[in-house]
């Protein structure tokens, strides 16, 4: 007895299922004995299905069979569909069923109630915390993101890259980089695809976006930060200025809500999680200069002049966007920079500023993005303002010797994403194997 459907399919069709013969393979997530009759709830990732095992119906193996049924066995049965008082409208009264496997220990984590659980907890035993039905639910909803994020940018006029993960240099100019020894050599994780998303566009592919993993070093204990997540990269050349790269995220996220909305496929979703995004005509752009101001006097809340905005300021500007503009998003831009790496664009004339941006997602910073330096001696002089070396870089300068258009592009994070839009607790919950500074298993 193979699975050959889900449970959804089951109730999707439920009306011309009735009385016929129909099968379901899952998870026993509860078991009612009442003597003469045993009800079974089966799980599996789409729904719950009840299994009534009675004399008369089932045979008398069958029935025997069941009794080495406990929570969380894995089992499948067939039957017969028919309407049932119960909630869930239809129930199989099973005629056959196979008892695929059972726990051969108590559990540790009850799968129905694992989200009231410590998080600690829930990601030691992973695996039995993914069938509570919420939580895979943020899953199948990830996986919808990814496949929405490859669908947009293709339909834009971007293909899909793969980029190394395995570097000679750091983005950043080496921080926050994990090493590597590679033959010998020392070698890095990548902290983003930014020089080969910048090398694929010099070398006429124009438009290119990658869906790859992401590695920071970072020794952050909060809960937006991972040291390993995946990216979803993008970026365009012949562009006017960061406007254009704006623009497209901002239609990307329009197209986003508009899709959560309607998809059939997120219906499971839907039943844990509300699924509503506010993106208004024209997200809000609010230069960091006038965010400090806003900061300062609406909220009391003071960043210093020409320095990054922290956490607290992401979430009172998070805010200001919904109460000034029924705006879930909002851009902030020119940032200083001396926050920026060397390969952002400085502003012409204000050289301590930059085109570079953050979007936030509910005042939370999902997007960095920037019009790049492709002028090969403005590099140079970046560099040597950061103190950084030229030779450490010859490689990507390289890339700018020979022809380089103006490009642009922006790197957000899935899990934060998904994160905001089901307005989770901490950025773990939306990776499904988590990497921290403390947790490398399992």
């Amino acid at each position: 007895m193979l699975k050959t459907t889900f449970i959804s399919q089951i109730y999707d069709n439920a009306q011309g299922l009735l009385g016929q013969k129909v099968s379901a393979c899952g998870w026993v997530d509860n078991i009612r004995d009442l003597g003469g009759v045993r009800f079974v709830m089966l799980r599996d990732r789409t729904g719950m299905l009840q299994v009534v095992i009675k004399k008369g119906v089932t045979p008398d193996e069958f029935i025997e069979a069941s009794k080495d049924l406990v929570k969380e066995s894995v089992a499948c049965f067939e039957g017969t569909l028919v309407e049932s008082r119960s909630k869930l409208k239809y129930e199989l009264q099973a005629t056959d069923l196979k008892v695929l496997s059972r726990p051969v220990e108590p559990i540790p984590l009850e799968p129905a109630t694992s989200t009231e659980a410590q998080l600690n907890v829930r990601l030691d035993y992973r695996w039995l915390d993914v069938r509570n039905l919420k939580v895979s639910a943020v899953f199948q909803f990830e996986s919808w993101v990814a496949n929405k994020f490859r669908d947009f940018f293709r339909s834009n006029g971007f293909i899909e890259i793969f980029t190394p993960k395995i570097v000679a240099a750091g983005t950043e100019g080496g921080a926050e980089v994990f090493p590597v020894i590679y033959f010998g050599r020392e070698a890095y994780l990548a902290q983003s695809p930014q020089f080969y998303k910048q090398m694929a566009v010099i070398a006429g592919l124009e438009r290119v976006f990658e869906v790859g993993p992401v590695f920071r070093a970072e020794a952050h204990h909060t809960v937006k930060h991972l040291t390993e997540f995946h990216g979803l990269d993008i970026e365009m050349g012949f562009i006017e200025g960061p406007e254009d790269v704006m623009n497209i995220l901002e239609s990307f996220f329009k197209y986003l809500g508009k899709e959560a909305e309607v998809d059939d496929s997120l219906r499971s979703v839907r039943n844990h999680f509300d699924l509503t995004l506010r993106v208004p005509s024209k997200v809000p752009r609010i230069p960091i200069k006038e965010a400090y101001e806003i900061l300062k006097e609406r909220y009391k809340h003071e960043i210093p002049y020409m320095e990054d905005l922290d956490p607290q300021a992401e979430r009172y500007l998070g805010d200001y966007a919904l109460k000034e503009y029924d705006s879930d998003f909002v851009f902030v831009t020119e940032y200083p920079w001396r926050v920026r790496p060397f390969y952002t664009m400085r502003k012409h004339g204000e050289p301590d500023w930059t085109l570079g941006f953050d979007l936030l997602f509910r005042g939370l910073e999902i997007a960095t993005g920037s019009q790049r330096e492709h002028r090969y001696d403005q590099l140079l002089v970046n560099l040597n303002d950061k103190g950084l070396s030229p030779e450490k870089f010859q490689f990507y300068l390289n890339f700018f010797k020979y022809g380089a258009p103006p490009h642009g592009g922006a790197g957000l994070g899935l899990e934060r994403i998904v994160k905001q839009f089901l307005n989770l607790d901490n950025v773990r919950e939306a990776r499904l194997l988590p990497r921290d500074p403390e947790r490398l298993v399992p």
